[in-house]
């Protein structure tokens, strides 16, 4: 499909998250974790100052990570819009004069980023939207009477207003990511499905507004591609004999928002690991930042990306344009391919050789990534033992390429095969 790609092409983006958690700094979920009224959450409103939130520089950021695509949350479950609504007074212009969606897009067009929105379909602050299990009101004394004069007609009418105010200021949108639908009743509430933000009808607006614009499967609706959250698939996705598009959703510590006293960190090579796994089963991976309250990157972030930036920098055509590679890889990793190009992401380093099934005649030419050094290969007889120092023994059909003792000193070291008539 023409739509997706520039995203099938990309493989890798940064999801943004920023809101008025961010000054709360424990979590995007803070108001529903901590049972907060919105006259509780109302200080993080009347001391909103991102006076560090740089787009250029964060567009700057993602380009050099090697990212090829940015999403923002205009509007998280808490309902705090980043632009410009007419809608409510509920934004980052009436908080602090700025909107922060155009400041988002100008940079992401002037680096040549695609321009993603994120924007939640819940909304805890509109005194329209019910009360169901994921609101932060749901435990209060006859809670249930909340709903009293509540009508989600009103809140649907809102939300679609607020998603053509999003598709029709800001230019050529390139992705939209929805979030989300949850139609199961819990602890005595009903949840919310597809008809309560009547899906169909706002798709369909999407489609009207911006027919080139892909939008994720949240609404409970199919839609272009799937978000696998939190964890990594095992295989490429296939449905009804089809592959399916997708995108794995990756946070650095485990928190979306700015959370200080989280030190879960993910290190540089486990994210880089997570991001060719997504690659090699043709998935591309979204990866987290949450801006401080203040609207910056944490050093500890800043860090983990630039040490990703380096890697991409030296492997970018094993990730960028790459996908799955109908092969069975040897167990010390995965691979990517792009044309006749076959990359052997090596997620441990072997001692001497490492032996690959199927591709014995079929390579030209192998080399290390990060340097372009040659590497030797050789076919390994099936019918003899191993003799000393000569390996041997491997099925038939098996390449194997010799490696240096010392591994080269890169997150996840990438060989780079040349595959013949191909």
């Amino acid at each position: 499909m023409m739509r997706q790609k520039w995203f099938d092409e990309a493989r890798f983006g940064m999801f943004v998250h920023f809101g008025l958690y961010s000054a709360a700094a424990r979590h995007e979920w803070v108001q529903n974790y901590e049972r907060l009224t919105d006259e509780d959450y109302r200080p993080y409103f009347d001391h909103f100052d991102p006076d560090r939130f740089d787009a250029r520089a964060l567009a700057r950021r993602a380009k050099d990570t090697g990212m090829g695509y940015v999403v923002l949350t205009t509007k998280h479950h808490e309902g705090f819009a980043l632009w410009d609504s007419a809608l409510t007074d509920f934004t980052s212009v009436t908080a602090c004069g700025r909107d922060l969606v155009r400041e988002y897009v100008d940079a992401l067009r002037e680096e040549g980023l695609k321009v993603g929105f994120y924007h939640s379909v819940i909304d805890w602050h509109h005194p329209d939207f019910t009360v169901d299990w994921n609101h932060p009101r749901r435990d209060d004394e006859n809670a249930h009477a909340l709903n009293d004069g509540r009508d989600m007609s009103r809140y649907r009418e809102y939300l679609h207003g607020q998603v053509r105010e999003l598709l029709t200021s800001y230019g050529d949108i390139d992705y939209l990511f929805f979030d989300f639908t949850y139609p199961q009743a819990k602890d005595g509430w009903e949840g919310k499905g597809p008809e309560d933000w009547d899906a169909e009808a706002l798709l369909a607006m999407c489609r009207e507004l911006q027919p080139a614009m892909l939008v994720n499967d949240r609404l409970g609706i199919p839609a272009d591609f799937v978000t696998p959250e939190q964890y990594q698939p095992t295989a490429p996705i296939i449905k009804d004999g089809v592959p399916v598009v997708w995108e794995a959703c990756q946070t650095l510590n485990g928190s979306w928002g700015y959370h200080r006293d989280n030190t879960d960190q993910k290190s540089a090579t486990l994210l880089v690991q997570m991001l060719a796994d997504s690659v090699s089963m043709d998935g591309n991976m979204l990866l987290n930042v949450g801006p401080d309250g203040r609207g910056a990157l944490a050093p500890r972030d800043e860090d983990v990306l630039d040490e990703i930036g380096q890697w991409m920098a030296l492997h970018r055509d094993a990730i960028v344009g790459a996908g799955h590679a109908a092969l069975t890889p040897p167990r010390e990793g995965v691979y990517t391919r792009r044309g006749n190009r076959l990359y052997l992401h090596l997620f441990s380093w072997p001692m001497g050789f490492v032996h690959l099934p199927e591709l014995a005649g079929r390579v030209s030419f192998a080399r290390l990534l990060n340097d372009g050094s040659w590497l030797e290969t050789s076919v390994t007889d099936p019918d003899q033992q191993a003799d000393l120092m000569t390996p041997a023994g491997e099925a038939e059909g098996t390449l194997t390429v010799h490696l240096p003792v010392r591994r080269p000193d890169v997150l996840i070291p990438v060989i780079e095969l040349t595959l013949l008539d191909e």
